[in-house]
């Protein structure tokens, strides 16, 4: 694949994003598929992991297995101390003040049913309100359905404007002495919209409700600051960030965990337990971390972060900024092509459907020809109902994909419509 650099500022030393170089480290990324070279574009899904995050893995458990905090021999010690290394890795990576405020979940899903089980089970009650978007997934609505219907609080839905911006005006007026949650997602993965959560955020807490941000698709793509945006949550999941699965974040105010009920009870999570005088439970953030941890993911995510530090955020966004332009002029060139999602402020997702043509033909199709690209509902059904479709074709872009794949990747397209028309 030709070799392809971008000017673009970087906080190293040097200025040039080295795409070939950086290529190199994902062993997936040399692989074949029917034949042909793979081009992954699902990144919005899960994105591929490099060489040393996969090194974790055998290093964990070929050196130092063992359980954490709990055993005093040397094996516990250094599995103890990678496993906090990481919190404190997560801690500069999102700015928090303090890594007690760094929950280890299985992912945003699991951090999200975390905050409404925990907070919202004991702060929510008839009469107050919930405002989620329409562009939230799955994961930020299901729960709030559910223990709306176990304690009689109100759901209410922010609008989005035809381009799939979240209609701020809409917004300002939902808002009211009864919210008591705003909970968005940072940036939608149907659409690739970036909200403005900072300024939702100050909105809310005008009126004194707190906020969760689901992070999954702001993590991977952009800095994330949660002091300067002043989220009481923030959610995010390793997968996306060149880490492993099953292994997410919740971060949260030190006042608001340390007020909270644990959500799961077993080890780890207690100071004292007695049949007699009962339990008592520890500090945060152990005090919702019950059981034995994902302890080699755990420490894979933080080798992932240490990854995406070393190539820059920055720069990963604005590579990523290239390869979403240049794939929109090229796609609008398709006939019948329709994109979804045209807010000004966009992540590197395209979202499309073409006239005639089912997204799940193109999917299957253009897998034939190596590339592999997301097609369905997204876990975003209220959203894509809105727009009137049932289903998109979503390319979704990451920090080692190529002008040269996109162009490929539309000439398969194209190649696909006119197989099937």
């Amino acid at each position: 694949m030709p070799h392809t650099v971008i000017e673009t500022p970087l906080e190293q030393d040097s200025a040039r994003y080295d795409v070939a170089a950086l290529r190199r480290e994902f062993p997936v990324l040399s692989r074949e598929v029917n034949g042909k070279p793979l081009i992954y574009l699902d990144n919005a899904a899960t994105s591929q992991t490099p060489q040393p995050v996969i090194d974790v893995f055998s290093d964990y458990y070929s050196r130092y297995n063992a359980n954490i905090h709990r055993g005093l021999h040397t094996l516990a010690d250094e599995a103890t101390a990678a496993f906090e290394g990481t919190r404190q890795r997560v801690k500069g990576f999102l700015n928090a003040e303090d890594a007690r405020q760094i929950i280890f979940t299985r992912g945003t899903t699991e951090a999200i049913n975390l905050v409404a089980q925990s907070w919202g089970r004991t702060q929510l009650h008839p009469g107050d309100e919930v405002l989620i978007s329409m562009l939230e997934h799955h994961s930020n609505i299901v729960p709030w359905q559910l223990l709306a219907a176990e304690r009689g609080f109100t759901i209410k839905v922010i609008p989005v404007d035809a381009n799939g911006a979240l209609d701020m005006d809409a917004y300002r007026e939902l808002l009211s002495e009864r919210t008591k949650l705003v909970a968005v997602n940072h940036v939608s993965n149907a659409l690739g919209t970036i909200n403005p959560v900072k300024e939702m955020t100050s909105l809310a807490h005008q009126f004194g409700a707190l906020t969760l941000v689901d992070g999954a698709q702001a993590a991977p793509h952009q800095r994330v600051d949660v002091q300067d945006i002043d989220a009481d949550f923030y959610a995010f999941s390793g997968h996306k960030v060149y880490g492993p699965t099953g292994v997410g974040v919740l971060y949260g105010k030190k006042a608001l965990l340390e007020a909270m009920p644990p959500w799961q009870g077993g080890g780890e999570m207690i100071d004292t337990v007695s049949f007699d005088a009962g339990t008592t439970f520890a500090a945060i953030p152990h005090k919702f971390e019950a059981g034995t941890p994902a302890i080699a993911e755990v420490i894979a995510l933080g080798r992932a972060l240490e990854w995406m530090e070393g190539v820059g955020v920055e720069a990963i966004s604005a590579w990523e900024g290239v390869l979403l332009d240049h794939a929109t002029q090229a796609v609008s060139q398709v006939d019948g092509l329709r994109i979804l999602g045209t807010a000004p402020n966009k992540a590197g997702v395209l979202s499309f459907v073409v006239d005639g043509v089912h997204a799940q033909d193109i999917g299957l199709l253009i897998d034939q020809l190596g590339v592999a690209i997301r097609t369905g509902h997204h876990c975003a059904q209220p959203l894509l109902h809105h727009f009137g479709v049932e289903a998109t074709c979503r390319a979704s872009f990451a920090a080692y994909n190529t002008l040269e794949e996109v162009d490929t990747f539309v000439a398969a397209l194209n190649r696909v419509i006119g197989m099937v028309r």
